[in-house]
């Protein structure tokens, strides 16, 4: 993968009670994710969930 071409990434971080779902209903908890990130930073994707962090990814360019 070349480094010099990603978009770097962005940490955020989400509410205990959303962590909880990924446990119980793993297909839930990535649904409210991408969810509540399209609400809170239209345009980010989300990348990756590792507790207790998300990581996004800035696509705003690439969708003008």
């Amino acid at each position: 993968m070349n480094m010099h071409n990603e978009t770097p990434l962005m940490k955020s971080m989400i509410h205990q009670s959303l962590w909880a779902l990924m446990e119980s209903d793993p297909a839930r908890f990535k649904q409210e994710v991408k969810s509540y990130f399209a609400r809170t930073y239209p345009g980010f994707i989300v990348v990756r969930a590792k507790y207790p962090l998300i990581y996004l990814r800035d696509d705003r360019r690439r969708t003008l």
